[in-house]
């Protein structure tokens, strides 16, 4: 039976550039699935150093057709990771790249040595190969992907900045959009920009996000509601937020003033437009019925609303419940919810306070 090197020789010279791309992919998955571990024995066998060396021969021809000395190339590399010589392999790739620069399979030699550091957990210099081959090398397509969507993928999960990541997602969207998933792409496109603080950017990639026809049911791995929140933050960006107040004592002044003298009119106007929440403990903000709007009207006619001297002692500086009774025979209790707003996007905005939303019953 043949080897896969054997094979990979025989389809590389064909001509046809599907073959070609088979061949090469062969090879890179073969590479990805390489184990760690040190140089195998047989690595300084005879029968090894005998093959490579007539491979080195073969390699010096003048002349060589392109798929040819593609195909040597191929095999001394292959060689050399069948007995997870990574040094070797590393070496030797990107010495070859260096000293041919016109080689037009430089970019899969450079993200051969990229695996083989990835294989090494040198994260690092992976990176920079990885870079280099968008930045300096052609493309080349992979068992009908390309060699630098295969980069942008790969840098996206292992850059340690978001800035750098936010510049592939940008890439990857632009250059593949038909090869991604550009609705999850917008997402974290929008988390990342977050994390830079451009509130702005991140405020546009949330809302091409909520464009997409599947936004609402594509589920995205570590964030189970991202639809809901996005939905939230974008629709407090454009609310006009003049329901906050500057200072949560303020905001709870206004409210007890409004509830001992029953107007209702005063409490709607203080209750956040959007987001607002009407739920039991039990419940979660996201929960398709807890988003309400009402009016406190129908709850306070003929009823003795009553509110706690001084708010819950679970309040923090950022959240605060005041616990008021008497709103209905079903559920007497009722705990206002307060909390900081946290939307830097608007400095004017960040950190005022709204009333967010009420819980039913005594506290769990």
């Amino acid at each position: 039976m043949l080897s896969l090197y054997d094979r990979l020789y025989i389809m590389i010279r064909k001509p046809a550039k599907a073959a070609l791309a088979a061949a090469a992919s062969l090879l890179l998955f073969s590479c990805a699935r390489q184990q760690k571990g040190q140089i195998q024995p047989e690595a300084f066998t005879k029968k090894y150093r005998d093959t490579q060396e007539l491979l080195g021969s073969l390699l010096e021809k003048e002349g060589l057709a392109d798929e040819t000395r593609y195909a040597v190339v191929n095999r001394i590399a292959g060689n050399m990771l069948s007995v997870k010589d990574y040094p070797s392999l590393i070496y030797f790739l990107t010495n070859w790249a260096e000293t041919h620069p016109d080689d037009s399979y430089n970019a899969y030699w450079f993200l051969m040595a990229a695996y083989a550091y990835l294989e090494n957990d040198a994260e690092p210099i992976a990176e920079y190969y990885f870079e280099r081959i968008l930045s300096s090398c052609s493309d080349l397509t992979v068992r009908g992907k390309s060699i630098h969507f295969i980069c942008l993928q790969h840098l996206i999960q292992i850059s340690r900045n978001s800035a750098s990541r936010i510049a592939y997602m940008n890439q990857l969207i632009s250059r593949f959009p038909n090869d991604i998933s550009t609705t999850e792409l917008f997402f974290r496109l929008a988390k990342e920009y977050e994390r830079e603080g451009d509130w702005s950017q991140a405020v546009r990639s949330y809302t091409q996000y909520l464009d997409q026809d599947d936004a609402s049911t594509l589920q995205i791995t570590g964030y189970p509601n991202a639809y809901m929140n996005a939905r939230q933050l974008i629709n407090f960006s454009n609310s006009p937020k003049d329901w906050t107040f500057e200072t949560l004592d303020a905001l709870v002044s206004a409210v007890k003033a409004g509830i001992a003298s029953y107007n209702y009119r005063a409490l709607d106007k203080y209750k956040s437009k959007v987001n607002f929440f009407a739920m039991s403990w039990r419940q979660v903000e996201t929960d398709a019925n807890a988003q309400e709007n009402f009016s406190m009207r129908s709850f306070m006619r003929g009823n003795r609303i009553r509110c706690s001297t001084t708010l819950d002692p679970s309040s923090s500086s950022t959240e605060a419940y005041l616990r008021t009774t008497g709103w209905s025979n079903y559920v007497n209790v009722w705990y206002l919810y307060f909390r900081k707003v946290n939307f830097p996007a608007d400095p004017e905005i960040h950190g005022r306070w709204e009333w967010a939303g009420i819980y039913y019953g005594e506290k769990l």
